[in-house]
Order: structure tokens, then sequence, then C-alpha cells
């Protein structure tokens, strides 16, 4: 039986990740440098090797919240791989940094590749897995992001445009201005990461591109929209030219207990949307909640329509909300 490999010294270990010089100058030889339980995720550079998940094998995951986990999981663990070699003033930025942020979007297969960029006239990094970016510093404001440099959420929206259509840049924009809300339907204002203002100022910057397509995606950009498959639900139905649905209503009894929080909703008609994300279809816990509280609604009146992502990718959901909508006139 091989023996386990020495322990590195606790410096490396904090690190999590280290330049080869570094660990030989704190004693480890080359050989424990080679061994089965280190990778070099860059030349030079050696990081602890963990359970293989990436981000490919992250996408066959179906159990509610655990792909983006994962795929998360994997972008934060190219960034420590990448830091021993970052220069300073380098930042992340575009995938890279909507990922550090948790909050993605898609499952672009562009997040495999790390995205750095640095301010003019500074040097982009020409590293192997890494996509270097010269920005200019009127399109820039960088942040701490638990130790690590990361341009501003608004500004990284903006540099989106030319990369996404308006259909991306509004569920990108939706997911940086929504307020998220606790275990118990708490809203958290404090964790909201951009404000729809701030997202226009930095449309506005000098010398931005894509001014045209921000603006048409900054007026479709709404507060309350808690996954891609809502903020798509909400503008089929604001582009089939129905009634704008108010987001992320909370429902109440008449003795003001808390119900639940529908997803959208038309209060003149009485009609609740709910958008049924895969939670809703493999998690037990979930459908008893779901019924529970479906029947609550009905108490109270509300007509509640259920949109599933196949629904919504079919086309279905204009004809279905409108036929909701028009069953309540009468």
């Amino acid at each position: 039986m091989s023996q386990p490999p020495s322990p590195l010294p606790a410096s490396l270990v904090r690190a999590r990740a280290f330049t080869v010089p570094a660990a030989l100058e704190a004693g480890v030889s080359r050989s424990r440098l080679r061994s089965r339980d280190l990778e070099a995720p860059h030349r030079g550079v050696r990081q602890r090797r963990e359970p293989e998940a990436s981000i490919v094998s992250a996408l066959a995951v179906e159990e509610p919240g655990h792909r983006d986990r994962l795929v998360r999981a994997e972008v934060l663990r190219r960034v420590a791989g990448f830091e021993p070699l970052r220069s300073a003033g380098a930042f992340y930025t575009g995938r890279t940094a909507v990922a550090i942020y948790d909050r993605l979007f898609d499952h672009d297969p562009g997040l495999a590749q790390l995205e750095v960029a640095v301010l003019a006239p500074g040097r982009a990094p020409r590293v192997a897995g890494v996509r270097g970016i010269q920005l200019s510093s009127t399109l820039a404001t960088v942040r701490d992001v638990g130790g690590l440099p990361v341009v501003s959420p608004a500004t990284v929206w903006a540099g989106f445009a030319g990369r996404l259509d308006v259909r991306g840049l509004v569920r990108l924009g939706d997911a940086l201005v929504r307020v998220p809300r606790t275990t118990g339907g708490h809203p958290r204002p404090d964790l909201q990461l951009a404000t729809i203002a701030q997202l226009r100022s930095a449309a506005q910057a000098p010398h931005r591109r894509g001014r045209r397509v921000l603006d048409e995606a900054l007026g479709l950009i709404r507060v309350g929209s808690m996954s891609p498959l809502e903020t798509d639900v909400r503008c089929d139905i604001v582009a089939a030219g129905l009634p704008e649905p108010v987001l992320d209503v909370e429902i109440r009894n008449g003795a003001g207990r808390l119900v639940g929080i529908a997803d959208a909703a038309f209060p003149d008609r009485r009609v609740l949307v709910e958008v049924e994300g895969q939670q809703h279809r493999v998690s037990q816990a979930q459908w008893e909640r779901d019924i529970e509280k479906h029947h609550a609604y009905a108490a109270l009146g509300w007509e509640l329509v259920r949109i599933t992502g196949t629904a919504q990718r079919a086309g279905r959901v204009a004809r279905t909300i409108g036929d909701a909508l028009a069953r309540r006139m009468r």
C-alpha cells in the first residue's frame, strides 16, 4: 500500500493554490509537488486536487439548485488556481464575475474560461484558460468580494452588450437587481447587488458600446424575478400585449398572516402566476408545501396559473395567462 503524501506547510494549505517557487522556499520537495493529491491548474502553480466536478458533469445533475452550485464551485476553484498568477490591478469580470456574485443566469460553456481584466494601459494576462481583457477606466468599477477583486455588478452587466441579446441582458439584469428573501419569506434588500438606476448609470458611461441594446433591456428589467425562467415568463406576457404583472407578491389572509409569495400577480383580476422550476417536480417537501399554499390561495378567491419551463419554451405562456384573465372578467 502506498504511503499518503506528507502534509504541506500550513501556509500553503491556507493559500489553496501556490506557486512552485513558494513551495520550494517553504521546504516542499519537487517530488512532493508531483504527488497525485496536487494538480497544476497553470504552469508553475499547484493546487489541491478535488473530486471530479467539471462544468460539463454539473450540467447533467437534475437535483434542484445542485447544478448551479457545482458550476459556481468549479469556477471558484479555477479562480483560486489563477490567484497566484494574478498581477496587481487585475480583476475578474464577465461570466467569472457573475459566478462569483452567485447570479448564474445560464450555463454557457464560456464559464469554463476565466475572464480577467486590467485597466488601460495595463497589459491583459496571457495565460492558458484565461480570457485577458483590457478595459477603459470609465467602463469598470472594481470592488472586493470575499478577498477577490471583481468588477461591480452594474458594470459587469453593461459589459455584456454585444455578447448577449436583449433577453439575455434582461435575465442578467433581473438577477442582479432582485431582492433575495430568507427561507421564512422576509425580504433582504441589503443583499440586492445592484439597482436599476446603477445599471442605467453603467450603460451611460463614456465610450460604452451597445447603448441601444442596453437601453432596450433597461426598459424590461424589473425587481422581483427570482429566476431566469420567471424573467422569460414575464417578458412573454408583456410581449403578447397582456397587462404587466406585479412580481414577488406577498399573499395574506384576512388576519394578515402570510399565506405565500406568488411569483407574479394580476391583483385586479385576482389571478396569480407560479413558475414551476425543477424543485417543484422533484422535492417532496416543496410539493406538499405548494399544495397547501395553493388551497389557501383558492380559499382567498385567487385563481392560480402554473407555468412550467416546457410551456414557456413551447410559447404557451401568453395564451394560458390570457385565458385566465379573460375568465376573471366574466
